[in-house]
């Protein structure tokens, strides 16, 4: 199965190879549509801002390219975010896989809850094959100032400030807000999960 790792002005793609790579596992990193086209999975990974991204992909004709993927597709972080329809960031047209809007956490009441979230958050109502074998309320590793809402898509819950789409599922792509590579065990079932989907 040839794996490739989507690159791209925006990819975390070292940690994402280094996760890869723990449970025994290598990837291809490209931009070269054919190579994307024909993988039998793909990693669209993501750090950074939303529309300087977008503008990077439209140029490239990356944007054209991941909505036309039929293979098991996982947008991870900002990946997962390009893949909703809009962001509020900068005011983005996203790709539009998914339906839901990406926001930007609203300052909360609590003083404890800064923007943007770093650090662990449990993960609840797993409802995909994508986590089988995790209990409810898993702990993954966040970091993203914007969220995803829930909605029909969504195949996992976490809470900061209000509920947000951890995960979402649409046909053969997956999303995920934080990043298995650094989520420890948790993060690799995900990943070996996706692996044999």
């Amino acid at each position: 199965m040839d794996l490739v790792i989507i690159k791209y002005n925006a990819g975390n793609i070292q940690s994402v190879l280094y996760a890869l790579e723990r449970i025994g596992v290598s990837a291809v990193v490209t931009d070269d549509i054919e190579q994307i086209q024909k993988a039998g999975k793909v990693i669209f990974p993501g750090v950074g801002e939303a529309s300087s991204a977008m503008r990077y992909l439209k140029e490239h004709k990356l944007d054209a390219v991941i909505k036309d993927l039929n293979q098991p597709v996982l947008g991870i972080c900002l990946g997962m975010q390009l893949m909703c329809a809009y962001s509020e960031e900068n005011d983005t047209t996203c790709l539009g896989i998914f339906d839901e809007k990406v926001r930007l956490f609203k300052p909360s009441a609590d003083a404890s809850l800064k923007v943007p979230q770093i650090g662990w958050n449990n993960i609840f109502n797993l409802k995909s094959k994508l986590f089988e074998g995790l209990p409810e309320s898993s702990y993954c590793y966040f970091v993203h100032g914007y969220y995803a809402s829930l909605g029909d898509q969504t195949i996992a819950t976490a809470d900061y400030v209000q509920p947000y789409s951890a995960a979402l599922h649409k046909d053969n792509y997956y999303g995920v807000q934080f990043h298995p590579e650094k989520s420890a065990q948790t993060g690799e079932q995900i990943l070996k999960n996706f692996l044999s989907l």
